[in-house]
């Protein structure tokens, strides 16, 4: 497993899913063509570029671009690397025909082959945050109300607007996005303040 200290932007649930299995890292998933109407999501790219950098890693063909040159008009340059992944034609085994330009978008990309881009990116060789720090846990939200009690649904909103993240964050993701914003410390102060505030 390979640990990438900027944050991956891929187009959707299954590039995430393959890239999950060779890197290390907090993957965003684009939701394809979503990202141009998702107020939420972009603010959330746009902090996290700003806070870790961003590594954009979409599909080769026309679609992945048009996302790709989106991503790179709201957020600025320095901010950004880029993968590119090969011409490869084909199909992804879990689709009955190929896509309309005949090309395996990231899904669809054997591990060795995203490595390779990675590479050429410069990502795999720079420095990674190595200094030991406590973790917020899905352990932590659980005992903070935020998750797995009647009313953590309403706490958990109250905090996602207190640090001006989107609504619709599953725990896991919520996790990795306050580990990249915060440290354990930021963390229980928010969580206090939403409670007393």
């Amino acid at each position: 497993m390979i640990k990438i200290d900027r944050v991956v932007i891929v187009e959707g649930r299954y590039d995430k899913i393959k890239l999950s299995s060779v890197i290390d890292a907090v993957i965003i998933e684009t939701e394809g063509f979503g990202i141009f109407n998702n107020k939420e999501k972009q603010g959330l790219i746009r902090r996290l570029a700003e806070a870790k950098g961003l590594l954009i890693l979409t599909d080769s063909d026309s679609a992945g671009f048009k996302i790709r040159s989106f991503i790179r008009g709201m957020v600025p340059a320095e901010q950004i690397k880029h993968a590119y992944i090969p011409d490869i034609f084909g199909k992804e085994k879990r689709k009955t025909e190929p896509s309309k330009e005949g090309k395996l978008g990231v899904e669809g990309i054997r591990p060795e082959i995203i490595i390779e881009a990675l590479e050429k990116a410069g990502v795999l060789c720079e420095e990674v945050e190595d200094t030991p720090r406590r973790e917020i846990t899905k352990l932590d939200l659980y005992e903070d109300g935020l998750s797995g009690k009647p009313d953590s649904d309403a706490l958990r909103k109250k905090l996602l607007k207190h640090l001006d993240l989107p609504e619709r964050l599953t725990s896991n993701a919520l996790v990795q996005i306050l580990n990249t914003f915060l440290t354990f410390e930021q963390y229980k102060t928010a969580v206090k303040e939403i409670k007393n505030g």
